[in-house]
């Protein structure tokens, strides 16, 4: 048998299961994300507008011109989603100290909360909810082999 003859089936097996995890970390995204959804869905917000408030709560006094660029959208779609939170309390304008021309978004209290206090723990729930049920060992099999993963992906 040649080398490549016993390589083929190697490289198809390292594809299915490169497929597989694929799907399996798909599926890991969806389920860590699905707390948070629902809460931004009971908000009645959307994506652009979570973007566009968690970029304002990293960046207060942030100008229109600049969030817009940040966020990667539109001027436009950046004022009319400014325009929607700030008439729902969420986002405050207020004029630049340097140039009274132009004003500055900050979060309102309530949004800076939620960003900063009330996603991080939505986003770990499912996650710390998992691993309780997990063993000992299996949490330190699980850990070493994400580790190990994000090395190899970092060092591709």
């Amino acid at each position: 048998m040649s080398k490549r003859a016993s390589r083929q089936p190697a490289n198809a097996e390292l594809i299915a299961l490169s497929q597989q995890m694929e799907q399996d970390l798909s599926s890991i995204r969806r389920a860590l994300r699905k707390p948070l959804e629902a809460e931004v869905a009971g908000g009645e917000l959307t994506a652009p507008q979570m973007a566009v408030m968690h970029f304002v709560v990293s960046h207060p006094g942030i100008s229109l011109k600049d969030l817009s660029r940040k966020v990667s959208l539109a001027h436009s779609t950046v004022s009319g989603i400014v325009d929607r939170l700030e008439k729902r309390g969420m986002i405050l304008r207020r004029p630049d100290q340097a140039d009274g021309r132009t004003s500055c978004i900050h979060p309102s209290a309530e949004v800076e909360d939620f960003v900063r206090n009330k996603i991080p723990i939505l986003a770990s729930r499912p996650l710390k909810a998992a691993l309780e049920r997990a063993t000992i060992e299996e949490r330190a099999a699980i850990g070493s082999a994400l580790r190990r993963l994000r090395e190899l992906l970092e060092n591709a």
